[in-house]
C-alpha cells in the first residue's frame, strides 16, 4: 500500500479528477479497514509521536487504560491518564526512551484488574517516530496460574502425604512389636532383668528418632521457602561450589568439563539454596558413576532464558522411573530420604525456573535448568544511529 501511494503521489500532477477521486476513495477504504481490525482487537494499542502525543489508539485502550479525558487525540499520554502510578510509568519510560516488556499493574475499579503494559519504539527506515504501546488485560490468565499452582500444590502435599503415611508405617509396626515383647516379658513377673528390656527400649529410640527424622523431612517439604532472589552470577556459584566439590570429585576417578562462557547474563538468584539444589543433582551424579566418569557443566542463553546443563556419563535413569524422580520419597538407593530431587524441583520453582530430564541407561543423565534473563530496559536507536 504504502509503494503504491508513493508511485500515486509522484504521479499527481497528470492524473484527472476522477483518478484523484478514486486514489481517495481507496486510501480511505484502507483507513476504515485498520480502525476495524485495530477496533476489533482484544488487546489494546495506543501509538505515539516523537512528542508523546496520542496519534492511534483503538476501542479496547479506552476500555482497558483509566483515561481521565474523552478525547486522547493529540494529548500527551501521561497526561491523561488518572491512575499516578500508571501514568508516571509512562512519563519516565517514554521521556528515557527505555523499552519495557509486560510490566504489570493491578487496577481496582470495584474490581480487581490486572494489566500487562509494553512499550516499544515505533521505527521507519532506521528513524524513531514514536512509540507504540500495548495493553493486555493478564487478569483471567493469572487467576488460572493461581489456579493451577493450588491445585499442583494440593497434589504434591498428596503424594507427599502418602509418601509420609508408607515411611511411618514401618517404624510404628516396629515399636508396636518390642512394646508387645516387653509387655510379654513383664507378664506375670515380679521382678525381670533389665539387660533383655534395654535391647528393646533402644530399638524403639532408634525408630522413634526415625519418625522424628521423616517429620522433620516432610515439614522442610511442605513449607515454603524464604527465597531472597538477588541479582548473581549464576557462572561463579557453579565454579565455587566445584572448588568445594573438588577433592570428593578427584577421589572418585571424576573428571570435571565445563564450558562457562564469560559475561552470561546476571539472573535472580538466592546462592544458598542455588548451591544445595546443584549439590544435590551432582551428588547424585557422583553416586551414578561408582567406577568413575565425566560430569561436564555448561550454561548458554536461548530464548530469554538461563540454561544451566549438568549431564553425567552414569548408570542412566530406568524409563519407568523417570516420571517418577521428583515425586518425594522416591529413591533407587539403599540410603537417603528420596527428598534430594523434590528439593531441587522445588527451589528450581523458587526462582521461576523450569527442570527437565534426559537420560538413557549406561549413558548417562542430563539436568537441564532453565532462568528467566530479567528483561533490561532497553535504549531506543536515535535518528543518526547513536543512542538517545
Amino acid at each position: 500500500m504504502r509503494r503504491f501511494l508513493q508511485k500515486a503521489l509522484d504521479k499527481i500532477d497528470k492524473m484527472d479528477r476522477g483518478r484523484i477521486h478514486s486514489l481517495l476513495c481507496n486510501i480511505a477504504s484502507e483507513i476504515d479497514l485498520l480502525e476495524m481490525v485495530l477496533d476489533s482487537m482484544t488487546d489494546g494499542v495506543v501509538v505515539t509521536n516523537r512528542q508523546h502525543r496520542i496519534i492511534v489508539f483503538n476501542k479496547s485502550s479506552e476500555r482497558m487504560l483509566p483515561f481521565n479525558k474523552a478525547e486522547l487525540s493529540e494529548k500527551i499520554v501521561w497526561e491523561v491518564i488518572r491512575d499516578r502510578e500508571i501514568s508516571l510509568f509512562f512519563k519516565d519510560n517514554l521521556e528515557n526512551q527505555d523499552s519495557v516488556i509486560d510490566k504489570e499493574f493491578t487496577l481496582n475499579n470495584g474490581f480487581l484488574k490486572t494489566l500487562s503494559l509494553s512499550i516499544m519504539p515505533l521505527v521507519r527506515e532506521g528513524r524513531i517516530q514514536g512509540n507504540v504501546i500495548h495493553i493486555e488485560d493478564v487478569t483471567e490468565k493469572r487467576a488460572r496460574e493461581e489456579r493451577l499452582r493450588r491445585a499442583e500444590s494440593l497434589a504434591a502435599l498428596t503424594t507427599l502425604a502418602a509418601g509420609v503415611a508408607h515411611e511411618i508405617k514401618n517404624p510404628l509396626a516396629s515399636i508396636g512389636i518390642h512394646l508387645q515383647l516387653i509387655e510379654k516379658k513383664m507378664e506375670g513377673k515380679r521382678r525381670i532383668y533389665t539387660d533383655y528390656i534395654n535391647d528393646f527400649i533402644s530399638i524403639i529410640k532408634e525408630e522413634v528418632d526415625r519418625l522424628n527424622r521423616i517429620v522433620v523431612d516432610f515439614l522442610f517439604a511442605v513449607r515454603p521457602i524464604n527465597t531472597v532472589l538477588e541479582e548473581g552470577d549464576l557462572n561463579r556459584v557453579v565454579r565455587e561450589l566445584l572448588e568445594f566439590l573438588k577433592f570428593e570429585l578427584e577421589e572418585e576417578g571424576i573428571e570435571v568439563v565445563i564450558d562457562l562462557p564469560d559475561h552470561i547474563p546476571k539472573i535472580r538468584l538466592d546462592e544458598k539454596y542455588m548451591k544445595q539444589a546443584l549439590l544435590n543433582i551432582i551428588k547424585n551424579a557422583i553416586s551414578a558413576m561408582p567406577d568413575g566418569g565425566t560430569l561436564r557443566i555448561e550454561t548458554l542463553c536461548r530464548g530469554g532464558e538461563l540454561h544451566l546443563r549438568i549431564s553425567d556419563t552414569g548408570v542412566g535413569i530406568q524409563e519407568k522411573n523417570m516420571a517418577k524422580i521428583f515425586e518425594p520419597y522416591f529413591t533407587t538407593k539403599d540410603f537417603g530420604s528420596g527428598l534430594g530431587l523434590t528439593l531441587v524441583y522445588k527451589i528450581v520453582k523458587e526462582h521461576m525456573g523450569d527442570i527437565s530430564v534426559s537420560s538413557k541407561q549406561e549413558k548417562g543423565t542430563t539436568f537441564d535448568l532453565s532462568f528467566p534473563i530479567p528483561q533490561k530496559e532497553k535504549r531506543l536507536i536515535g535518528y543518526e544511529g547513536e543512542a538517545m
